[in-house]
């Protein structure tokens, strides 16, 4: 069991972490488990994609799109909730923070009534300041953070393209600097860390579809109790399940999530 996780969500990533510099998650990985071909969910969509991580189950049962999750909130009475609501369930003094650049993540995919402080921002850099404050005054025992720039860059330079590979890197130091804060606060020890893309896309026509480049994403874990190596058989939906593991927490009978071989 761990105190902590903290989930880090690179949107439109993919696998494409293999194809450039990523030292901050290199030396994270280290000693932990990563896929390159994990499975996201279809449509390679990022509602579809978030929704199915943070609610352990496929599209066909939450029903998210992009449009449900820009306009309306997530039903705090859904069959399927959220990792955020099952954690304050089972934890309601837990402290629990959502940051994001897509902001609808926020709105549309996790509740509004668990206390989740939610912080949203133009940029990614601004958003890991809003990350690196929080963890100044706050020790989150789930904390997601949801970047949105690498995703961008796909949509305008093509995926797998220099400034597409480029906007990883840059990504990559600021999870550094969010793993280096839990490191000086003395929260390393007891955290969980995961690194997970949304989904990739196709340098041909971005993304949606279910080829490879769409579909495959990288996923990373990192703590005490990771068994070293690479994960196999893991999909998207399960980062909601081994977050609840970790934390000590009973899955809901109604996710299709499954905790691959990967903690001791």
């Amino acid at each position: 069991m761990y105190k902590r996780v903290a989930i880090l969500g690179v949107d439109g990533a993919g696998s494409f972490f293999s194809q450039t510099d990523t030292p901050c998650m290199d030396q994270l990985f280290a000693g932990g488990a990563v896929t390159y071909d994990a499975l996201t969910s279809i449509p390679t969509i990022s509602a579809e994609c978030w929704g199915s991580m943070l609610l352990g189950v496929e599209p066909t049962l939450h029903g998210l799109t992009n449009e449900i999750v820009s306009t309306q909130p997530y039903d705090v009475a859904s069959p399927y909730p959220s990792v955020f609501r099952v954690a304050h369930a089972a934890l309601p003094g837990a402290r629990l923070a959502s940051f994001c650049n897509w902001n609808p993540i926020n709105g549309g995919i996790i509740e509004e009534n668990l206390g989740v402080k939610k912080g949203t921002a133009g940029n990614d850099a601004a958003v890991c300041d809003l990350v690196l404050t929080y963890l100044e005054q706050n020790d989150p025992t789930l904390l997601f953070v949801q970047f949105d720039e690498v995703d961008g860059a796909g949509h305008k330079f093509g995926y797998g393209a220099p400034l597409h590979l480029k906007k990883i890197t840059e990504i990559d130091a600021l999870i550094g600097k969010i793993v280096a804060t839990y490191r000086a606060k003395g929260y390393a020890e007891d955290t969980l860390f995961i690194v997970s893309a949304d989904h990739g896309g196709n340098p041909l026509h971005g993304h949606g579809g279910d080829s490879d480049a769409e579909k495959l994403i990288f996923i990373g874990c990192a703590g005490h109790s990771v068994k070293p190596g690479v994960i196999a058989g893991m999909n998207v939906r399960d980062i909601a399940a081994v977050t609840a593991a970790a934390l000590g927490l009973e899955a809901p009978e109604t996710w299709t999530a499954k905790v691959p071989d990967l903690l001791k």
